[in-house]
């Protein structure tokens, strides 16, 4: 129970990150009139930050099999995500760039876990799973509409 909660508090921590971010990155590629070069620096950061927590566990051995080709795209997807952000955000606000984005999640994630795409759980979307599905979509509609 303790796990979970903790669990669910540091992936709802990333998810307060997402938009704080996009801020941060919008502005830096607004400031350098580049998105492309605030999202190389960004990434440059996270190698580092990344890089830092592999060395401080402690390097890992490479498996004996190839791992599938789409565990290879999501430095790719990373990538397009930080670009559209950074691009898009000052134009058209951050809410609604992220409430895009969020919408875009709510879609991608029912597919998968619907199918057991990439490896996920299967979880079929029952009718009691897309009516939240929807009723999340409409609140996240409503709530772009009012502010």
């Amino acid at each position: 129970m303790i796990k979970e909660l903790i669990f669910g508090f540091v992936v709802f921590a990333a998810g307060v990150g997402i938009p704080v971010m996009g801020a941060i990155n919008a502005g830096l590629g607004t400031r350098l009139a580049s998105p492309v070069l605030a999202t190389v620096i960004l990434m440059l950061v996270g190698l580092l930050v990344a890089t830092t927590f592999m060395l401080l566990q402690g390097t890992p051995s490479l498996p004996d099999a190839m791992p599938p080709w789409h565990s290879f795209t999501g430095g790719f997807l990373v990538v397009f995500y930080v670009l559209a952000i950074t691009t898009i955000a000052p134009k058209i606000g951050l809410g609604n760039a992220i409430f895009l984005v969020l919408m875009g999640q709510i879609v991608s994630t029912s597919v998968i876990d619907h199918f057991g795409l990439m490896g996920a759980i299967k979880t079929p979307i029952s009718f009691q799973k897309g009516l939240g599905i929807a009723f999340m979509a409409i609140g996240i509609v409503f709530a772009r509409r009012i502010v």
